[in-house]
């Protein structure tokens, strides 16, 4: 029988033994549907989710709130929008009781000296021509002077079949704005044109991100499992899609067979009362789904299956350490 010690050395059965006791529960919420950008192919308002629910404007009603999430047992709040730093007061309801990321464009800068220790993901969609393409606006030159060197930010690159042969500059810029990154794929809701994968753009993609990690190590955060993953959308030879994603609403959950799954795992629309249908989109094809979170999470609720070799099992490994960085419960 394969186990955990007679699969790893001692190593990485130190590494194991750091993740394998962090239980993290996560769920998303929506802090509100406006946004100061719209964004080309931005699933929360390419699928009318801001029209799913009013926003609940009473703060006190946000508090109590996130005070029955904490008791449902999440111990990680994920910010979404709309652009959460629209509604500080909300944010700061979350942050004050549960563990924080807050998902941004970086255009409003988070007070350090109200949030001083907040985890914040800054989306980055390509260079600056992509960027004046699908979002109007070159945004990191905005970003990267609000957000310079601060340790508990990161840049989430979405990248498109347009950064193929670009993304070392991009990267360059990040860290030389003292800045992490993590690297995801534009799934292109809207069809804008150019923008959608092809086989041969998502394995020539992928080459350049193992290129990426192995020469900046120190700004990248990712592993090559995780890359494999996100351009075939494969794991352990099984398929992506609405029958395996973990991230669907439990209460919207009526799959049978029931996949492996997150924990309690709700995405709230900013009434607090309407719950969306996954973590994503409500009208995305999950088949061309390449949400980097839901892969990494895909991933991390099939430990069991990746105890088939030492291999399997340190890249499951590396995937759970991947997202534990990425949300601030180990260090980078």
């Amino acid at each position: 029988m394969k186990t955990v010690s007679s699969l790893l050395d001692d190593h990485w059965h130190e590494r194991y033994r750091r993740i394998s006791k962090l239980n993290i529960r996560s769920s998303i919420y929506d802090v509100t549907n406006r946004c100061n950008l719209r964004c080309k192919g931005c699933f929360f308002f390419s699928s009318d989710e801001h029209k799913a629910a009013p926003e609940e404007m009473d703060i006190k009603k946000w508090e109590a709130f996130v005070e029955k999430e904490k008791a449902r047992g999440v111990n990680l709040a994920i910010l979404i929008g709309g652009e959460p730093t629209l509604c500080f007061d909300r944010v700061e309801a979350f942050y004050e009781r549960l563990s924080t990321f807050c998902a941004t464009n970086g255009l409003i800068k988070v007070p350090r000296d109200r949030f001083p220790d907040m985890m914040i993901g800054i989306s980055l969609w390509g260079d600056e021509a992509d960027e004046q393409v699908l979002r109007g606006k070159d945004t990191f030159s905005i970003s990267s002077k609000n957000y310079y060197g601060d340790p508990y930010t990161y840049y989430l690159y979405t990248i498109t079949p347009k950064q193929i042969g670009k993304t070392g500059r991009v990267i360059r810029k990040i860290r030389d704005a003292g800045l992490k990154v993590h690297m995801q794929l534009l799934s292109n809701d809207e069809a804008v044109d150019g923008f959608s994968w092809r086989p041969h753009e998502l394995s020539a993609i992928r080459a350049e991100m193992d290129a990426m990690l192995d020469a900046y190590p120190d700004t990248v955060i990712s592993s090559k499992y995780y890359h494999e993953i996100i351009t075939t959308g494969k794991m352990l030879d099984r398929p992506f899609g609405w029958m395996a994603c973990p991230s669907v609403t439990i209460t919207m959950d009526h799959r049978d067979p029931q996949p492996k799954r997150l924990t309690n795992f709700i995405r709230w629309a900013s009434d607090l009362k309407t719950m969306h249908r996954c973590c994503t989109s409500e009208t995305r094809d999950c088949a061309t789904c390449k949400d980097g979170a839901a892969h990494m999470s895909w991933v991390m609720v099939n430990k069991r299956a990746h105890m088939r070799s030492t291999k399997d099992l340190q890249n499951w490994i590396e995937i759970y350490e991947m997202f534990a960085k990425l949300y601030q419960f180990i260090p980078w």
